[in-house]
């Protein structure tokens, strides 16, 4: 394996070639999830990323938006975290910064393990990517099926939906709709700005007024 990159950035990133499938299973197994680390292996590319604050602070923060709406709106979410979402067969795999099921929540209730070859994806995957020079993860998130992925590149948040083989940019979330790239980009601003207590009850407030009909 021959280092191509190491990246002194706000998310300090090791890309290797010509890793075998075996050496990436190997690495996921000595390196369990939450360990500081995110791996993502493409058709023989790993990007080893070691997490920062800058980094985990605002994927933090998307999560407790996408838990406190849900909550607001009575939806049965399962929250999966950074969980490995692993395709042998098409050589892919990554460990997501947050991620969702919202409406495939009944699929993988009662699980203790998930098989993504049989089980479907996360419905909503977080991606926090602040340094340009990261991997484009999106041909990977479309290969195993991601309905929808929010990324903040560290200055806004957006939507991007599933269409085809690949993704557009949206202003408004499909699995939570009203919520929109506008206000995610908002919601995740003033959660720096202000107390905790107050912005919970600035989101929860929003949830309440914007619930849809249907739920």
């Amino acid at each position: 394996m021959a280092a191509v990159a190491t990246l002194p950035k706000a998310e300090h990133l090791v890309v290797l070639e010509d890793v075998s499938w075996e050496t990436y299973e190997r690495l996921l197994a000595e390196n369990n999830p939450g360990r500081g680390k995110r791996f993502t292996y493409d058709s023989g590319t790993l990007q080893i990323m070691v997490l920062s604050f800058r980094h985990e602070s605002p994927n933090r923060q998307l999560a407790a938006i996408v838990e406190l709406v849900a909550m607001e709106w009575e939806l049965d979410i399962k929250l999966t975290g950074s969980v490995t979402v692993k395709r042998p067969d098409l050589y892919k795999g990554f460990e997501p910064d947050s991620s969702f099921y919202i409406r495939n929540a009944g699929a993988i209730r009662g699980k203790a393990e998930l098989d993504f070859a049989i089980d479907p994806a996360p419905d909503l995957v977080i991606e926090v990517g602040i340094t340009t020079d990261s991997m484009n993860k999106f041909p990977i998130f479309a290969a195993v099926g991601v309905p929808e992925v929010w990324r903040f590149d560290g200055d806004r948040v957006a939507i991007h939906l599933a269409r085809g083989s690949g993704y557009v940019e949206a202003a408004i979330s499909e699995m939570l709709a009203p919520l929109s790239s506008e206000l995610l980009t908002s919601f995740l601003r003033t959660s720096f700005e202000e107390d905790r207590p107050q912005w919970i009850r600035q989101l929860r407030k929003w949830a309440r007024e914007a619930r849809p009909s249907t739920h």
